[in-house]
């Protein structure tokens, strides 16, 4: 298994409104490789509030993953689960539901999803500890808000695989995908990484960060 710390030396070394919620248990071109992962590990480790059995302070951070019904929503959150969360971190799962989607009146039915995306989590790395927030609004303005009001340290959201035939049909540059990673990249009150999980063929992830985009990370 990665660790947070491995991966972030990875990256340097390339870069010269509703809640319900369950618990488990500018340009940066001219900074040096060393001031890009100070910067990401002072980041990494931001709200680190731990206390080990001895009373000392301990590294413990929140990592959020924004999750929805895609495969890609899956394949990030295992890999930040892998990658970023550490033993003892807390990872929460966070669903987003659209203002205008009708929603089941059932506490259990509406988190049925990060509910079941946190027992796969669970069963495979118990020493992490998992939360699951199901909210409806605004896409980007929840995340933002609850990267806020929970302290995220770091946030990772699905960077998906943009289709340059629907950008043509609805003639912009960039998908709603792409803008809503390029907004929290840029706007969250913490690092965030976007992440792309390649075709069978390349193998890998692609990441992106305020630092680099799509930086191919063969793990």
């Amino acid at each position: 298994m990665h660790s947070s710390g491995s991966f972030m030396r990875q990256l340097s070394r390339k870069e010269g409104c509703k809640s319900t919620s369950r618990r488990w248990g500018g340009d940066d071109s001219g900074y040096s490789f060393e001031a890009n992962f100070t910067q990401m590990e002072e980041e990494l480790n931001m709200n680190a509030n731990g206390v080990d059995q001895n009373g000392l302070q301990v590294l413990r951070k929140r990592v959020m993953v924004v999750v929805d019904k895609s495969s890609h929503s899956k394949h990030v959150m295992m890999w930040a689960l892998t990658h970023v969360a550490n033993k003892g971190d807390l990872l929460t799962l966070l669903h987003v539901i659209p203002p205008s989607q009708k929603t089941c009146k059932s506490p259990s039915c509406s988190t049925y999803l990060a509910n079941s995306l946190g027992s796969l989590c669970k069963a495979y790395n118990p020493e992490v500890e998992l939360e699951a927030v199901v909210i409806q609004g605004p896409k980007l303005e929840t995340v933002l808000n609850q990267v806020k009001k929970l302290e995220v340290s770091v946030l990772v959201v699905s960077q998906k695989r943009p289709s340059p035939f629907l950008n043509c049909l609805s003639g912009r540059s960039s998908s709603s995908n792409e803008e809503f990673v390029e907004q929290c990249i840029n706007k969250a009150e913490c690092l965030t990484i976007g992440v792309r999980k390649q075709s069978k063929g390349v193998g890998g992830y692609l990441i992106s960060t305020r630092w680099q985009k799509n930086f191919w990370l063969l793990a």
